[in-house]
């Protein structure tokens, strides 16, 4: 290791942003960067809306303290688990290049971290740049378990739009629950019914002026007339699309899921569960003398009870003249119009703007031929009560989910390293279904029987495999929008529509010129979605809906994409610390 600059809980200055890096030091190594962090997990008092819970936090922050890193750094981040609850921590949208290790699901790529133990996970930020999020991986823990990463273009390499004057701080959005959300799940769980909805929603962990006892609990970000500033938004809601805007002021998008896309405009933007968005804020060219609200409200598309609250912040113009925030509160308060609850119209016209830049340094690599072709029905289903216990499902059922009618079951031994070690006897199966088992109108009137089946099962791909999937919602048990969050990869979204795909029609629509990279894409409500992607790296790798109350139930499947022949087209030996089970 050479030369090494070291920062113990200080300011780091990165692109005209400060930043607070707790426990950080940065090592220059042959090659690039390498970025340590500490991360410790233990319980923290929080309060919101006059309630007082114990929390599990990162380093006692809610959310968490911001990763920083540019394009091309390793990070190496030690985490150490304070709490009685087992703990994993999924690095959101990283692609992980044949580090699985460091990924982070339970009993997927590891077994959990238990308390007084101790993981390294240690990976590189590879042709990535924008911002990701990173959050717990195990039972509803990452309700209050999250915090952003930020990922800066490499030394002297320009965005692709017009340079902001300042970052303002990151929004991530998120859920808080009086209650405690594990006892919550568990009680779903136990009961086979749908889990408790949250109290409020929040901004970077505020409620804010909507909610009781909140005032004091609200977001503001400060800003100066006439200048440009980068924006970065995440959604780490556990189960609700959310609608966000700023009044009287619009967005330039460009950036989804650290991919920098073809810029557009817009009042209103629309981010699912584990997307991210980055977007210019160009604000009003003279001092308007008035505050705006900055609100999020949910998108709702299924039959279940939600949350039907709004969080809100400010928007606050700085100017010399207003010393006191008696004089703030005497200007001008505006508020945003935010679409209708369940507007799926203003859903899927935003979702039809995002494209890829598609061109010589940005090239949008998307499969052009297919080799693997899957075909895979989300979404509800149920299972049956167990003797002797009474279950909060329809007429008396449990409720679960499904893909193809699969209701993924988690095993006691991690998949990666059943697969790594050629253990996966007893662990799972390779027979998961292609298409649906049984076909039906997906959209239309639902089967009389809604029962699934459980089971461990993956798909394997050869390396390098191009790989086509359609997700198709199903209307059991009520037609509803999933986000499908695929680890390890970035995904093209060639075509969506509504009513059942058809392959003969919808296909001659996709789009293989510009379609969008994400990691996390919506299958609309009542519809479908086509997605591509290279089968370019080994290992086994999580996708599931991020509504987390679906990933409960079982909505979820995993991929086992086999070695290449090349020894950089291996997975890498596990680390020593790998946690047993």
């Amino acid at each position: 290791m050479g030369s090494a600059l070291v920062f113990m809980g200080v300011f780091i200055f990165l692109s005209n942003v400060f930043f607070l890096c707790p426990t950080i030091v940065l090592a220059q190594e042959q090659g690039g960067i390498t970025r340590h962090y500490k991360f410790d997990i233990k319980m923290q008092n929080v309060t919101r809306l006059c309630h007082t819970k114990s929390i599990v936090t990162v380093n006692g922050q809610f959310p968490g303290p911001r990763i920083v890193a540019r394009e091309g750094d390793r990070l190496v981040i030690k985490v150490v688990n304070h709490v009685q609850n087992n703990i994993t921590l999924h690095w959101h949208g990283i692609r992980q290049l044949r580090t699985g290790w460091a990924d982070g699901p339970a009993y997927v790529t590891q077994c959990p971290i238990q308390t007084g133990q101790t993981y390294v996970y240690n990976f590189t930020i590879t042709g990535q740049r924008g911002t990701l999020w990173y959050h717990a991986h195990i039972s509803w823990l990452r309700s209050t378990l999250y915090g952003p990463i930020i990922i800066l273009p490499k030394h002297n390499v320009p965005y692709p739009f017009v340079k902001p004057y300042k970052e303002l701080p990151p929004i991530i959005f998120g859920e808080w629950f009086n209650a405690d959300t594990e006892a919550i799940v568990n009680q779903a769980v136990l009961t086979g019914g749908g889990p408790n909805v949250s109290d409020a929603y929040t901004m970077n962990g505020f409620p804010g002026p909507h909610y009781n006892c909140s005032d004091k609990d609200t977001l503001r970000l400060k800003v100066e007339p006439g200048k440009t500033y980068l924006l970065r938004l995440i959604n780490a809601a556990l189960n609700d699309d959310l609608f966000f805007s700023i009044a009287n002021h619009t967005f330039t998008v460009v950036d989804a899921d650290a991919v920098y896309i073809k810029p557009f405009k817009t009042d209103t933007i629309l981010i699912t569960p584990g997307q991210t968005t980055n977007v210019l804020l160009t604000t009003k060219s003279q001092y308007p003398k008035a505050t705006y609200l900055m609100e999020a409200r949910p998108y709702v598309t299924g039959l279940g009870t939600f949350d039907n609250t709004t969080t809100a912040g400010f928007l606050e113009y700085h100017s010399p003249l207003l010393t006191s925030s008696n004089s703030i509160k005497k200007l001008q308060l505006f508020r945003p119009s935010l679409p209708a609850l369940n507007d799926t119209i203003a859903a899927t016209n935003f979702a039809k703007k995002f494209r890829s830049l598609a061109n010589k340094q940005f090239p949008c690599n998307v499969p052009k031929t297919v080799q693997k072709r899957f075909f895979f029905t989300v979404g509800l289903g149920t299972q049956p009560c167990a003797k002797n216990q009474t279950c909060q499902g329809p007429n008396g059922t449990r409720f679960t989910a499904a893909v193809n009618n699969i209701s993924f079951v988690l095993p006691s031994t991690a998949l990666l390293q059943a697969h790594y070690f050629g253990q996966s006897n007893g662990v799972y199966t390779t027979d998961f279904p292609i298409n649906p088992q049984k076909q039906f109108n997906y959209t239309g009137n639902p089967p009389n029987n809604t029962m699934v089946s459980t089971g461990s099962k993956v798909v394997v791909l050869p390396f390098n495999t191009s790989v086509e999937v359609i997700m198709q919602d199903t209307s059991i048990l009520g037609a509803e929008s999933h986000p499908l969050h695929l680890h390890g990869y970035n995904f093209y979204v060639v075509g969506q529509g509504f009513g059942n795909y058809n392959p003969n029609s919808d296909t001659q629509n996709f789009n293989l010129v510009d379609p969008v990279e994400r990691n996390t894409v919506s299958v609309p409500s009542g519809g479908w979605v086509a997605i591509r992607f290279l089968a370019d790296n080994p290992g086994v790798w999580f996708m599931h809906c991020h509504l987390e109350v679906h990933t409960t139930w079982g909505l979820r499947m995993a991929w086992v994409v086999q070695d290449g022949k090349l020894p950089n087209q291996k997975l890498i030996p596990p680390p020593s610390d790998l946690p047993k089970c």
